[in-house]
């Protein structure tokens, strides 16, 4: 979350997310036409494009250096791409390759996956688990999990009714988010067992498309944005895996009230207590626009970041104490000349005195972040063209070295 990548008609982009007030071109590239899947390796300089020109062909580029580190067709138009430091994984609409990322070899070819037409698939970003998820039925929201490292089926989730609308792994791969193409309700399971964690309720009034689900990098937080113009934010409390002593507070007690309870219930009514509403919420001023949505740490502050399909970069101040209305804070442009765009839509976010977004908004000093547990001190700070040596599966990549990424001829 410390990078964004965009394809346009003319090319592609890759911003830097270090600061609020500045948004850094990293790259950009005019070489190909009408990108419509752009993915960067982390913060390397690893990046894979898929044009329509040529949508059976992905093409992985070294764009610091210009140059093309190979480039593999299939026998469809490719959905989706996802990487993490040790797999490679192209999603067509009923099969998906897994490759070796380390010298891009095809590992496995899962054929015959049930029709998926929007290339629906997760990989988790941590290598050692590197559990890739996809649906496991075109008409009900079973989840299959794969276990990218030791190529083998993990799991069978029957997460939902309805086909799957989206799917998310959060930083370590050890929980998977899903929603269905009804998007009232949000699950979340643990990784690899399957079992239900948490269940969020969206909303009951509609139906909604949901386009990005993500978690937060320390998995307190679970985001949710659809076609409409409201964003939620839930909070994963509770934690099933959290110490026996716990602080004896009112809720705390409700809370283990309520669980017991749930035991002599019917299922219908134990199911409608575990849903949580949002924890924060952002009410965007468009709507009908696909986006994409990131809970990122910048200048040591939890940020909720917005990218529209017309162009725009909102961020957004996220109290993680206190929840509520999150603040607009920068309104960036991304197909502009690199000009940002001051943010004048002051009437969305009337101000509120004296709260933790109106303290943080326009501050000069920042604050202590024992003040916000869970964000670590160097969050979204590592940003080098090196990844650091014991984040790697096999030993450092540097994408600087040309003998890292041997040509291939396909």
């Amino acid at each position: 979350c410390s990078s964004l990548a965009i394809g346009t008609t003319t090319g592609y982009r890759l911003f830097s997310l270090s600061s609020v007030e500045q948004l850094d071109q990293v790259h950009e590239s005019n070489e190909i036409p009408d990108v419509y899947i752009v993915e960067r390796l982390f913060s390397s300089s690893l990046v894979v494009v898929v044009s329509h020109a040529k949508p059976q062909q992905m093409n992985v580029y070294h764009f610091k250096k210009g140059t093309e580190i190979c480039n593999y067709s299939y026998s469809g138009k490719i959905l989706s791409i996802r990487l993490n430091r040790q797999r490679l994984v192209v999603c067509l609409e009923e099969s998906i390759y897994i490759h070796n990322i380390k010298d891009m070899k095809l590992l496995k070819t899962i054929l015959d996956t049930p029709p998926n037409t929007t290339g629906l698939c997760a990989l988790s970003i941590n290598h050692a688990n590197s559990y890739l998820a996809y649906p496991g039925s075109a008409t009900s929201g079973e989840i299959a999990l794969y276990d990218g490292n030791t190529l083998k089926t993990a799991c069978t989730i029957p997460a939902h009714d309805g086909p799957l609308a989206a799917l998310a792994f959060n930083s370590t791969g050890s929980k998977l988010a899903s929603a269905s193409e009804k998007g009232t309700v949000i699950r979340v399971f643990s990784i690899p067992g399957g079992q239900k964690l948490y269940e969020f309720r969206r909303g009951m009034k509609r139906y909604v498309n949901i386009s990005s689900l993500v978690f937060s990098m320390d998995s307190q937080f679970l985001c949710a944005s659809s076609n409409t113009e409201t964003v939620h934010i839930f909070k994963l409390e509770h934690l099933t895996d959290s110490r026996p002593e716990e602080p004896p507070t009112w809720s705390g007690y409700m809370g283990k009230m309520f669980q017991a309870a749930t035991n002599y219930l019917p299922a219908q009514v134990s199911g409608m207590m575990s849903q949580d509403r949002a924890f924060a919420t952002v009410r965007l001023n468009i709507s009908g626009q696909r986006n994409i949505c990131a809970l990122s740490t910048i200048q040591k502050l939890p940020r909720l970041l917005v990218t529209t399909s017309d162009g725009h970069l909102y961020i957004y101040n996220l109290d993680p104490q206190d929840g509520g209305e999150c603040v607009l804070i920068k309104n960036h442009s991304l197909l502009g000349s690199g000009k940002m765009e001051e943010n004048k839509e002051n009437d969305l976010q009337p101000p509120v005195p004296q709260s933790y977004a109106a303290t943080v908004a326009r501050q000069s000093t920042v604050p202590s972040t024992s003040t916000m547990p869970g964000y670590s001190e160097d969050g979204g700070a590592l940003r080098g063209e090196v990844i650091p040596e014991h984040e790697f599966a096999t030993g450092p990549v540097c994408l600087d070295d040309e003998n890292e990424f041997p040509p291939v001829s396909i």
